[in-house]
């Protein structure tokens, strides 16, 4: 890579990080609890009617999403993720830990919201006529049963996130030990194992700012023929990166 390239990502880089962190990671724990709660809700509805078949069970849990629960759940971990930042005195926006992330989502009061939000849209699709009074008599009185499983698989998302962070570290350590001993070939592999965690990772500063300086030495390194003689102002430029 060009300095003069590595100059303009510089200031790509400053102009927009601030902006895009906190959206990136609004937007994956949007998508992490929200698949954690439809799992759980999932589980929680098949518990509670076990008699019915299977396409029965799906067909009411797509009337519960389609008539409100879908967007109230986003509505409802957007607005629990908010008041648990500000909960933790998180000013900037930015989580910068998984023990931050924990701690708002415990704080932000998901659970008594999905609680809440389920009642309503039971109610709805009762008087609608999609579900019939029993079935709709059985969920809300077995309601704890499915408040339970979305717990536990929201707990189970953010464990997995520990342990995401735990193999970020390891992978990092090995690829800058294989730097060290100019090993391209092994940093190679534990590069793509980097690039597959960040993917299960909720976007965090200090992990992306390792991370992108590994990246651009990597690929100096990889586009100059595995030639480990950087610069000191190509190493220099590189670390400006994070």
């Amino acid at each position: 890579m060009e300095i003069e390239n590595l100059e303009k990502q510089i200031q790509n880089n400053e102009l927009n990080n601030e902006v895009n962190l906190e959206k990136e990671q609004n937007n994956f724990l949007d998508s992490a609890i929200g698949k954690a709660i439809n799992t759980g809700l999932d589980i929680g509805i098949r518990a509670l009617l076990p008699d019915l078949i299977e396409d029965q069970v799906i067909s009411i849990k797509d009337n519960l999403l389609n008539y409100g629960l879908k967007e109230g759940i986003s509505k409802t971990i957007e607005e629990a993720i908010n008041f648990g930042k500000s909960s933790i005195g998180i000013v900037t926006g930015n989580f910068e830990n998984i023990s931050q992330v924990q701690l708002a989502v415990k704080n932000g009061g998901i659970i008594d919201s999905v609680s809440t939000l389920l009642d309503s849209v039971v109610d709805k699709v009762e008087e609608k006529g999609v579900i019939s009074s029993n079935i709709a008599d059985l969920i809300k009185r077995g309601k704890d049963t499915i408040l339970n499983n979305v717990e536990s698989n929201i707990e189970k998302t953010l464990t997995n996130q520990i342990t995401s962070v735990e193999n970020l570290e390891n992978y990092i350590n090995n690829w800058k030990e294989f730097y060290s001993n100019k090993d391209f070939d092994n940093m190679e592999i534990q590069y793509k194992k980097i690039e597959n965690e960040l993917s299960n990772l909720i976007p965090l500063e200090n992990a992306i700012s390792q991370a992108r300086v590994i990246e651009n030495i990597h690929n100096l390194i990889k586009n100059n023929g595995h030639n480990f003689n950087l610069s000191e102002t190509e190493l220099e430029l590189v670390k400006k990166l994070t």
